[in-house]
C-alpha cells in the first residue's frame, strides 16, 4: 500500500467517484480525540478529553465488499485543572462488519461499534465540486450501564452531503466533502428508575478523502446532542473531534521481542521479562517498588524505568499502554485504585521524560484480577506486584 500522505493536485473543474477500496490483509489504525463539554440541565459540569483507538484489518474481500475485524478501545481524561491527568481505558469493544464500495455497512445488530454507521456513502456516479447528495445512516449507543438498555439503541438519520473540492489538512491536499445530520427519537420507556425521554442532536464533519487508498485520510467534526431524562434532568454533550485514519505497519513480534531482551541483558535491567501478546509486546516490570500503600515510585525505581525508556524510544511509531497489578490484599475497590496510580505514576514519569506524549499512552488498573502466581506466599505477592508496559501493535 501508498503512504497515506498522499499530495493532490486538481483543477477545480475535475470530476472524481468516490469509493471504498479493500485488500485482504489490509491494516489500518483511526486515532481520534474529542473535546466534551457537558451541561447538566443547561448549567456547565465538566470538560473532558476522549481518546478513542480503532484497529482494523480486512479480512476477506469478496465482490469489492470487505469483511473487517476491529477493536474499539476508548479513553478519558479531565481537562481544566486535571490537564495533566492521565488518559484512563475505559471501554473496549469487538466487531466485525462488512462496508462495499459505495460505505453500505452490514453488520450483525449485537454490535455497539462503529457507532455510527453508513457514513460515508458515495452515489454511483463521478462528482463535481458542489455537488450534492443525500443518503440515510444510523447511530448505535451504548446505554447499558447509563440507563440499563440492553442491547445496542439504534437512532436513524438522514445525511446531507456535499463535495467541497480540494482542501488542505495537514499541509496537504484532499478532495473534501462535508456531512450534516439531525437527530431525533423519543424511545420507548425503559425498565429502571431514569431512561431517556427524548434525544436530539447534530452532527457537521469535514472529510479528507484519499482516493489512492479509498478511506478517509482524516475527519474533524462539531457535534451537539442532548439527552432529556425520565427523572426531569437534562444532560447537554457539545464539543469537537478530529481524527486521523494511519496505515499499520506490520509488527514482527518474534523479532522485536528477541531484540528487547537482548536489550534488557545488555542494560542489566534486574526483574524484568517480555512475552508477546495479541495487542502487542509485553514488557513485565516484576516486583517494581513503591512506597507501602501509595503510587510514589521509590528513587532506585526511576533508573530502571531510565533503562526501559531508552528501549521504548526504539520503537516510536507505535503507542503504550501500562497496566497496573497488586497482589491480593485490602478490598477489590482498594486493589483497582491502587493499580490504576500505580501504573499513572510510571506514565506520567515516562512522558515527563518525552518518551511518548499524553496522548500516545494509556492506562489500565487491573487489582488482582490477573496474577501471575499464587498470592499465598511471598514470593508469588511479589511477582504479583508489577506494572507491564504493553507496545501496541495496531
Amino acid at each position: 500500500m501508498v503512504s497515506i500522505a498522499l499530495m493532490l493536485v486538481c483543477s477545480p473543474s475535475w470530476a472524481e467517484q468516490f469509493v471504498y477500496k479493500h485488500e485482504t490483509g489490509d491494516k489500518y489504525r483511526i486515532l481520534s480525540t474529542v473535546q466534551e463539554d457537558v451541561f447538566i440541565n443547561r448549567r456547565f459540569s465538566h470538560r473532558s478529553e476522549i481518546l478513542n483507538r480503532i484497529a482494523v484489518e480486512v479480512r476477506k474481500v469478496t465482490n469489492g465488499v470487505g469483511s473487517h475485524g476491529a477493536v474499539f478501545q476508548t479513553a478519558e481524561r479531565g481537562v481544566g485543572d486535571m490537564a495533566e491527568a492521565n488518559f484512563q481505558w475505559a471501554k473496549e469493544y469487538e466487531s466485525e462488519f462488512d462496508r462495499d464500495r459505495l460505505g453500505h455497512v452490514q453488520i450483525d445488530k449485537k454490535y455497539y461499534m462503529p457507532v455510527v454507521r453508513n457514513v460515508p456513502v458515495f452515489p454511483n456516479r463521478d462528482l463535481k465540486p458542489g455537488d450534492t447528495w443525500t443518503a440515510e445512516g444510523h447511530e448505535m449507543h451504548d446505554f447499558r450501564q447509563s440507563f440499563g438498555i440492553s442491547e445496542p439503541y439504534r437512532i436513524p438519520f438522514t445525511a446531507h452531503y456535499t463535495f467541497l473540492g480540494n482542501r488542505e489538512w495537514e499541509g496537504r491536499e484532499y478532495p473534501t466533502f462535508s456531512v450534516s445530520y439531525q437527530i431525533f427519537t423519543e424511545p420507548e420507556a425503559a425498565s429502571g428508575t431514569m431512561y431517556p425521554t427524548r434525544i436530539m442532536g447534530k452532527s457537521d464533519q469535514i472529510v479528507f478523502w484519499n482516493p489512492e487508498l479509498g478511506q478517509p485520510a482524516a475527519y474533524q467534526e462539531h457535534f451537539r446532542m442532548i439527552f432529556e431524562l425520565s427523572n426531569g434532568v437534562t444532560m447537554e454533550f457539545r464539543g469537537d473531534a478530529e481524527a486521523e485514519i494511519l496505515e499499520s505497519e506490520s509488527m514482527d513480534k518474534p523479532q522485536i521481542a528477541e531484540d528487547i531482551i537482548e536489550d534488557i541483558n545488555r542494560l542489566e535491567i534486574p526483574d524484568i521479562s517480555v512475552r508477546q501478546s495479541d495487542n502487542g509486546i509485553v514488557i513485565t516490570l516484576e516486583d517494581i517498588q513503591f512506597q507501602a500503600d501509595s503510587a510514589n515510585l521509590l528513587p532506585g525505581e526511576l533508573e530502571k524505568l531510565n533503562k526501559i525508556g531508552e528501549i521504548l524510544q526504539r520503537y516510536q511509531n507505535r503507542d503504550i499502554m501500562v497496566g497496573g497489578h497488586t497482589a491480593l490484599a485490602g478490598t477489590p475497590e482498594g486493589r483497582m485504585q491502587l493499580s490504576e496510580e500505580r501504573a499513572g505514576a510510571v506514565a506520567e514519569y515516562l512522558i515527563k521524560k518525552k518518551i511518548r506524549t499524553p496522548d500516545r499512552v494509556v492506562i489500565q488498573g487491573y487489582g488482582a484480577e490477573r496474577p501471575v502466581a499464587d498470592n499465598a506466599t511471598p514470593e508469588g505477592r511479589r511477582r504479583n506486584r508489577r506494572v507491564e508496559i504493553t507496545i501496541l501493535e495496531n
